[in-house]
This record gives structure tokens, C-alpha cells and sequence, in this order.
């Protein structure tokens, strides 16, 4: 009886590890769900605000269909300072913002060689489909994975990933490190596609083919016109007003632009990336990828990251208010709708999922909003750094700053031990210094950023901003639209972390992504760890995101 007790036990041991064992019906995983693509969209510079003062102008096959049809985040928010555009596309693809995946501006200065480093240069590596020193670039100063990095490493290497950007560091970030390929477009006397040893020694024959197509000639034989009449910009402000920048060439900043005659001031072919037609030579590149590489076509889900950068231009040109940004984007809507359509044709329709979103908004020019009473202004950088050193130098005997940028002060730390001087102690001095100084409004020293924890407000932005190895000693905060007096001239920037800057636009569209939207607060970082959910991957490593379960609920 009690070996035949022992027995039964035994059974129901062995049955219960052999159902353990076995994979629940219920939990499928996410990547078979028959997503053949997914297409990573950041448009440069795209203020929350251009979705719903530009709406009723918008067709039904672009920005409409993506908000119509989709899932749409209208409260989503970057989490940290500074905006700009290296740390924008790492922190979307990362999860994770510049105090993690290191990427803490577009240049730095790097502390260790004592000089002025760009995000996404490397002199290891060499440019690959030019000459020029334009692609001696890859991600190696991006310290985490990406969502395409852990694509890759979950499918075996087997998912292609590929990026596409005019800029170099809106095509490389968001290929990851391990991104089958990135693409960027060098203007100058060329006109070409390029890329870099990093990932590749030669240029792939659909590049080539694409390079001597004629296609960047095309463009530059263009006249940018309003798509429709003047008059009809009533989103904006006139045509011709003193606030804007005036290319070289014009005596105003009014259409029509001639590409042809411009680009010979403006820096050749580099002169595309500054009209909407640069939008149009990245569909058509992005296209001619999709095509070139089978992308969609494989047994894995593969990867596309197309950024639009020529709104950024546009944007630090002509400004919020300008009919050259809201012409650029109802042309961009039209490349929106060329796009999906030639997806729906090629890939069929609901086999792919896209996700809009932004690097960074912008501030209205200050000049402008002066000419309101509204509180705006320039500051100039180079007084400053004057100022610091005479205070120093009044105050410690000796100059302590090594260097001034990003809204950092680096210390001298070799002076710093020869004088027998206490870091936190000047730190503190200079932030009280700071804090006097007129536009400055908040000031930070890296004793209060690594001892100190904030939870909210301009605080949090900042911390998340600072990355301990690669930021300065005391970060300083501007009043809300101030720039620098290099702006003066006219045009604009962004950097804040003011909603003017961090408010950006959130949609994800297509297979497995049901329509509606919500107020909720998201944030940049929630971008790529919802990805890994959607995909049943793991998260990029450095990922701090959450799951936008809006999508799922």
C-alpha cells in the first residue's frame, strides 16, 4: 500500500514537470505575429503642435491615416536636457536617456583628449563610397544597446536593420551597433549616399546604382514653391519678415528658392538637405532599401529607421511661424503617403508596423515673440566664459575652468590640485556666481547631480541628462527661450527642456496596433522597451522606459 502511495506521488511529480515543461498555447510569442517590417520614423524638429495647426491641411494618406488609423500619444515628452539630435534618436532607440547610454549632446568636450568631440566620429574607422573625411563615423561612443541591437541578437543576426538619415548621426544611432547598415547623404560637390567601414568596405550595387542615378541632380534642379497659394498660409506668420535667416543669395527670406542658382552660395548638394526636397531623396532612398535589400521579405521581422532631417534646417532657418515650415510639412505629409502606399503595395497592407515620433521640438525665434512681450532673449556664450575666468581668478587666484560647453562648466582639475582647491567648494562658488547671471535660471553642480536625487521639474531633466564619466561640473540652465547670440542674425534652436522642446508627437500604426490615443504622459524612453514588448524580445540593456500598455489595454 505505501509503495503503491509512493508510486502515485511519483506519477504526479513526473506529470506535473512534464506540463511544466510544456509551452502554454496562451503565451505566443510576439515576434511570429507576422510583422514583416518595422519602419522607425523620426522627423527632425517636429513640435507636437505642427500634428494640429497643420491638420485640416493634411491629406487623408499621410499624418492623417498614421493618427486616424493608429494609436496616438498626444502628451509624450523627452525626460531629459539637453534636446538636440544625437541624444534625441539614441535615447528612442535605446530606452534610456544621455546619464545611461552616454550620449549627452550632439559635441562635447571630451575631458580625457581635452578637446571638442562629435557624437558619432571615429578616426577608426574610414568612409566608405567617398573620399572625404564625411564617413569616418559609427556608434561607438553609444555606450547601450539598441531595440534594432537586441533584434539582432534575438533572431541570431538573422533580421536585417538598416538606418537612413541626410545626417550622419540620425542614421547610425538608430542602427545600433550591430545594424546591418547606415546610410547618410554627402552634399558638397558629390551628391551621394555614403557610409563607413564600420559597416561595410564597399558600397552595396543598389547604392551605387542610386548614387549615379541622376536623382540628387534632379533635386537640385528644383524651384521650391508653395504647394499651394501664399495666401492660403494662414497657419503662419508673412513671408517676408525681419526675424527669419536669409540664405545666401536672397535679400529676403521669401519664396520662390531656386536650387539651382542657391546651391552655388549654400554648399552644393548640401543645399537639398535645407528644402523640402531633402524629405523627397530620403523616401526615395528609403524606398530604393527596401528594395535593394529584400527588406520585409525574409522569415524574420527586420528593421528600417528613416530620419527626416530636413525639417531641422528648415526649421533653424525660418522658425515655427514661417510658411517655409508649414509648406515643408504638407509636402512631407505627401512623401508620408508615398511611402505607406508603396508599403501597402510592396509588403501588402497590416504586414508592418510604423512609429512617428520626434528628436526634439523648437522655440519660436526670440525676436519674434519680443516683438510680443513675450520674455525671450540671446545670451553670448563668449562673455560668459570671460566672466568666469575673471571671477575665478578674483575669487581662487587662479583659473579653474578648463572649458565652457553644452551649458557645462569642466573644471581644471590639474589647477584644481595644484592650488589645493576643493572641487565641491568651487563648484559651489560658481553655481552661486551663475545663478546672478541674468537669463541663467537654474544651476546645478555634479555634487548635487551625483549625491541628490530629483523626481520632477527641470531637476529630473537635468540628472537624466548627466552622464557622471562625460559631463562637466556645473550645468546651467537657461530661462525659457533664450539662445545664443549667434541667433541674433535670425532663425532659431532648441536644447530646453521647456515643453516648447521635449512636447513631440508619439504614433504607432499598422499590424498588432489598435486604433485610439490618450492624454497619459509618455516619455521618449518608453518608445523601445515597447518595441521589445510588441516584438517578444529582450529590452535594450540600458533601457529605463516603461510599456505603453495603452496599446495593449
Amino acid at each position: 500500500m505505501i509503495r503503491l502511495l509512493f508510486s502515485f506521488i511519483a506519477l504526479l511529480i513526473f506529470t506535473g514537470s512534464v506540463q511544466s515543461q510544456t509551452p502554454n498555447p496562451n503565451l505566443k510569442d510576439q515576434s511570429l505575429k507576422g510583422t514583416k517590417l518595422i519602419v522607425g520614423i523620426v522627423v527632425d524638429q517636429m513640435r507636437y503642435d505642427y500634428l494640429t495647426r497643420y491638420y485640416n491641411r493634411y491629406g487623408e494618406g499621410g499624418f492623417k491615416r498614421l493618427l486616424n488609423e493608429g494609436f496616438e500619444f498626444k502628451n509624450n515628452h523627452y525626460n531629459y536636457i539637453p534636446t538636440f539630435t544625437g541624444p534625441g534618436h539614441a535615447s528612442v532607440f535605446t530606452g534610456t536617456y544621455p546619464a545611461i547610454h552616454a550620449v549627452i549632446a550632439n559635441d562635447w568636450y571630451d575631458k580625457e583628449f581635452q578637446k571638442s568631440v562629435y557624437c558619432v566620429e571615429d578616426d577608426n574607422v574610414q568612409s566608405v563610397g567617398t573620399l572625404d573625411k564625411a564617413g569616418k563615423m559609427s556608434p561607438h561612443r553609444m555606450k547601450t544597446t539598441s531595440i534594432t541591437d537586441q533584434l539582432k541578437l534575438h533572431t541570431q543576426q538573422k533580421a536585417k536593420v538598416i538606418g537612413i538619415s541626410l545626417k550622419d548621426r540620425g542614421a547610425i544611432l538608430p542602427a545600433g551597433h550591430t545594424g546591418n547598415a547606415a546610410y547618410w547623404f554627402h552634399g558638397k560637390e558629390e551628391g551621394k549616399w555614403i557610409s563607413s567601414s564600420f559597416y561595410m568596405n564597399e558600397l552595396p550595387q543598389w547604392v551605387k546604382n542610386f548614387n549615379t542615378s541622376g536623382k540628387a541632380q534632379h533635386y537640385l534642379n528644383q524651384v521650391w514653391i508653395p504647394m499651394y497659394p501664399i495666401e492660403t498660409y494662414t497657419a503662419s506668420g508673412p513671408d517676408n519678415n525681419p526675424f527669419e535667416e536669409v540664405f545666401k543669395g536672397k535679400e529676403t527670406p521669401t519664396f520662390p528658392y531656386n536650387l539651382k542658382e542657391l546651391s552655388k552660395v549654400n554648399g552644393g548638394f548640401d543645399f537639398i538637405k535645407e528644402t523640402v526636397f531633402g524629405n523627397s531623396i530620403t523616401t526615395d532612398f528609403a524606398i530604393a532599401a527596401i528594395n535593394g535589400e529584400n527588406l520585409g521579405k525574409n522569415n524574420t521581422t527586420d528593421f528600417l529607421a528613416i530620419s527626416y532631417s530636413s525639417p531641422d534646417y528648415i526649421g533653424h532657418t525660418f522658425g515655427p511661424n514661417s510658411v517655409e515650415v508649414e509648406d515643408n510639412y504638407l509636402q512631407l505629409d505627401t512623401e508620408l503617403e508615398r511611402f505607406l502606399n508603396y508599403l501597402d503595395q510592396e509588403l501588402g497592407k497590416g504586414q508592418y508596423m510604423v512609429f512617428l515620433t520626434s528628436d526634439h521640438g523648437v522655440t519660436h525665434i526670440p525676436a519674434y515673440l519680443q516683438s510680443l512681450k513675450i520674455p525671450a532673449g540671446y545670451f553670448n556664450r563668449s562673455v560668459l566664459r570671460d566672466e568666469l575666468k575673471a571671477f575665478s581668478m578674483a575669487t581662487f587666484e587662479v583659473d579653474v575652468v578648463e572649458q565652457v560647453q553644452s551649458n557645462q562648466v569642466f573644471l581644471n582639475k590639474e589647477v584644481l590640485k595644484n592650488a589645493k582647491l576643493k572641487p565641491r567648494e568651487v563648484q559651489q562658488a560658481l553655481a552661486d556666481f551663475l545663478i546672478t547671471y541674468p537669463k541663467i535660471d537654474k544651476v546645478f553642480t555634479r555634487n548635487q547631480l551625483e549625491s541628490g536625487s530629483y523626481n520632477r521639474d527641470i531637476g529630473y531633466l537635468v540628472q537624466n541628462g548627466f552622464n557622471q564619466e562625460r559631463s562637466g561640473d556645473v550645468v546651467f540652465v537657461f530661462e525659457p527661450s533664450i539662445l545664443s547670440t549667434w541667433y541674433e542674425r535670425g532663425g532659431t534652436s532648441h536644447g530646453s527642456g521647456f515643453t516648447y522642446d521635449t512636447h513631440v508627437p508619439l504614433i504607432f500604426y499598422g499590424n498588432g496596433i489598435k486604433k485610439g490615443h490618450t492624454y497619459q504622459k509618455s516619455e521618449i524612453t518608453d518608445i523601445a522597451p515597447t518595441l521589445s514588448a510588441l516584438l517578444g524580445i529582450s529590452r535594450p540593456n540600458g533601457a529605463t522606459g516603461r510599456v505603453l500598455t495603452e496599446l495593449f489595454e
